[in-house]
């Protein structure tokens, strides 16, 4: 029986209908239920004082057994996140006010009770909550069943019998030399002229803009961006002190008209953009804007740094063009940057930095002063995989897996109400309109375990948007298009 004077916040159960329970995973039942349900309450979708189902329904709901229910209930309690009342039920447990507010939300700007406004800490947050990709049409990564583990593991074996002492080093500031030189026989395939001594490899993309920004950038510089862009920088050069201002993108390239405005206005040091494969719209630069963006650089003289993580991606020829600013310039003015975590491996973490022998040499010394060296091991993996050709059938693979789901995905979007303006023949992501402010969207969907990248995330400035990325690799479970053609508004 449950007691009918308990909290006014005690009326309906909590919706909490996960969609997130698999037998397949390899992790208990009871992990995943615990796991799901901290998550939801940490992101505010379970409200502080919310009464959870109780456990014949939840039971019911997902298929498990009362037992699982109690023990994962249990569990929770256990961890501060549920609390139990006799005749009651569970409930979620109060807020301490002393709780520390979550990265990312505006100091002071909201109560306990409110959401979490959602920014990018808070995707990347969620991104790494580990939902299954399936329901996570927002993520930015391929899922695990269309990379290969096998590939991995035994390019590990063969570095685990080289000698110890390789294995036990520093290793070299600039990298592990002979993927260094595999690199230099990768670009030329692009066209890009680049020797040994002039890469440096990195902790990923990530570190790669992080220590550009820092060596040639000071707080209070100006730093371009593509709008919409990778949203993680915004956040890193606004921590370095330098103002952020978006360029916007169209199907082409940027706007050049703004960005001619906007650097005889602010002189920027550099200019952070995708030239081929863009995130999040997968449109690429065409020669035309690709000669402008160069001339205006020269003119106003800002370094461009040109993120390819998405190269491989790319069929090369045929389907769109790729021209790519590193080959127009051969890095006088241009620092190239590429990685391996969309196509390899994301836990690898390699990536790297092509520059000029100058330029090398400075973000060498960098790099040195943040971190010694990158992770040799894993250089050495990568190595081993690009060096005995097996890289280029896998990359293969993966793009003519894409290209199979592509265009079914994109049809169906369509039916589902969501509106394309350009869609790109190449890539995984698709930039859509979905009639309705995506931030309420994503968090209606939130609530129902599915994992959303609405455009604000997406632009220095933040703002409410209809637009959002959509991942087609990611949108094959049912539950994502039920949603869709549940809360999407009718034409």
């Amino acid at each position: 029986m449950t007691n009918t004077h308990s909290h006014a916040t005690a009326a309906p159960p909590a919706a909490t209908t996960l969609g997130l329970i698999s037998r397949d995973s390899g992790e208990s039942l009871i992990d995943q239920i615990v796991r799901a349900v901290a998550a939801r309450i940490d992101d505010r979708v379970l409200r502080s004082g919310a009464r959870m189902p109780s456990i014949r329904q939840f039971a019911a709901a997902h298929g498990v057994s009362a037992f699982t229910v109690v023990a994962s209930y249990d569990k929770l309690v256990g961890g501060g996140y549920l609390e139990s009342r006799r005749g009651a039920g569970f409930f979620v447990r109060e807020r301490s006010p002393q709780q520390p507010a979550a990265p990312g939300a505006a100091s002071g700007a909201a109560g306990a009770g409110d959401a979490q406004p959602l920014d990018v800490v808070w995707l990347v947050r969620n991104m790494f909550r580990q939902t299954p990709l399936g329901q996570a049409p927002g993520v930015g990564t391929l899922p695990a069943d269309w990379l290969d583990a096998g590939l991995i593991a035994n390019a590990l074996r063969a570095v685990s019998r080289q000698s110890g002492a390789a294995l036990l080093g520093y290793g070299q500031a600039q990298g592990f030399l002979p993927l260094r030189q595999q690199l230099q026989i990768k670009l030329a395939e692009l066209e890009i002229a680049a020797a040994p001594e002039q890469f440096v490899m990195t902790v990923g993309v990530t570190q790669a803009l992080d220590l550009v920004a820092r060596e040639f950038s000071r707080p209070g510089d100006t730093i371009f961006v593509d709008d919409p862009a990778w949203f993680l920088m915004f956040g890193s050069f606004a921590a370095l002190g330098a103002k952020v201002i978006g360029i916007p993108r169209l199907a082409d390239g940027p706007d050049i008209a703004f960005l001619a405005e906007m650097a005889a206005l602010h002189k920027p040091k550099l200019y952070v953009i995708n030239s081929v494969l863009h995130n999040p719209t997968s449109t690429s630069v065409s020669a035309a804007k690709a000669f402008q963006v160069l001339r205006l650089a020269e003119e106003h003289d800002f370094i461009i740094v040109e993120d390819d993580i998405y190269c491989d991606l790319h069929p090369g020829s045929g389907v769109q063009p790729a021209t790519r600013l590193a080959a127009l310039d051969q890095l006088h003015r241009v620092i190239y940057l590429g990685g391996f975590s969309k196509t390899l491996s994301a836990t690898l973490r390699v990536g790297f930095i092509a520059a000029s022998p100058a330029w090398a040499t400075r973000l060498t010394d960098r790099k040195m002063l943040v971190t010694l060296t990158s992770g040799e091991i894993s250089e050495r993996v990568v190595y081993k995989i690009l060096s005995e050709g097996l890289y280029r059938k896998h990359a293969e693979r993966i793009r003519a897996r894409l290209d199979r789901v592509r265009e079914k995905t994109v049809r169906q979007m369509e039916r589902a109400g969501l509106r394309i303006e350009v869609a790109a023949p190449a890539g995984m992501f698709v930039w859509v309109d979905a009639g309705c402010d995506t931030n309420v969207l994503t968090e209606k969907a939130m609530a129902q375990g599915l994992l959303l990248a609405p455009a604000s995330l997406f632009s220095p400035k933040q703002l409410p948007s209809t637009r959002m990325r959509l991942n087609v690799a990611t949108m094959q479970d049912p539950a994502v298009w039920r949603f869709f053609e549940r809360e999407l508004p009718r034409q």
